[in-house]
């Protein structure tokens, strides 16, 4: 499971270098083979292999004109591209993305559960800051027990 917040840092070539407690998880349960993408392009997510393949298994069995598939499949290729992680714990993040994302400098590793979600510091504040947590999302989560 990757739950929590880890600040990291994009180094001058562009890579992220995993926080340890998301590395050891992710090779694992995993191994180091990579999809990173986005939705938005505000943010990076970095899935590891075998959790994008069961993505990619539930949208094969949608119907290929279903418009949300093709949106979908529309940001996650025009944004994504399969990564390793590298001996020293790090992935690229390609140029396209990363200038997109603002993936420069400080970022916030934040788990998702199954997946990772990169943001740059600033705009992630800025983010939480703009789009506060409602009474409504508590209500929200509350229907599912939370």
């Amino acid at each position: 499971m990757l739950r929590g917040n880890s600040p990291a840092k994009i180094d001058d070539k562009g890579r992220l270098k995993v926080p340890n407690g998301f590395r050891a998880v992710i090779q694992k349960d995993h191994g180091p083979e990579l999809f990173v993408t986005s939705l938005t392009g505000q943010s990076v997510r970095i899935y590891p292999m075998p959790v994008w393949l069961d993505i990619e298994r539930r949208i094969a069995q949608m119907p290929s004109t279903h418009p949300a598939r093709q949106k979908y499949l529309d940001r996650v290729n025009f944004y994504g591209q399969v990564a390793e992680l590298d001996p020293q714990g790090r992935v690229l993040i390609h140029p396209r993305l990363r200038d997109t994302a603002l993936m420069t400098g400080e970022v916030d590793v934040l788990g998702q559960q199954n997946y990772l979600e990169v943001w740059n510091h600033e705009r992630f504040v800025a983010r939480l800051l703009t789009e506060p947590f409602t009474d409504d999302d508590a209500r929200a989560l509350s229907d599912f027990g939370i």
